[in-house]
């Protein structure tokens, strides 16, 4: 299972990417960009990440792991919140990160998108 610790690697480890703070000292917020693709409170019991998807895709994870649901405080139709208690694969929750990640790199302007590595 994911650890608070990896979840933040995860997330630090794509190009351009940085870790913020901007509503309290309790919630990493990753961007890219100066866009947000993940947010999570680190030492949250249970450990929980929101992230970006497309929302055909967001529907039908849903329905499929109990623990994946619409994003909390966000917009509904885009984003679902995961709880990391160990039922969504690993890979897959890999997997929804990088996607969030692709996602938000997509809808940048040109200019604004980091360098591939």
């Amino acid at each position: 299972m994911v650890t608070p610790d990896e979840l933040a690697s995860l997330c630090r480890a794509f190009p351009g990417a940085r870790e913020e703070f901007p509503f309290d000292d309790k919630h990493s917020v990753f961007k890219v960009g100066g866009k947000i693709f993940a947010i999570t409170a680190l030492d949250g019991d249970p450990l929980e990440v929101s992230l970006k998807c497309e929302p055909a895709l967001a529907e039908q994870l849903r329905v499929s792991y109990p623990a994946i649901r619409p994003g909390y405080h966000l917009n509904k139709r885009h984003w679902n919140t995961v709880t990391i208690d160990g039922s969504v694969p690993d890979r897959l929750l890999r997997d929804m990160i990088e996607d969030s990640y692709d996602l938000v790199v997509d809808s940048l302007p040109k200019a604004r998108r980091p360098a591939p590595p």
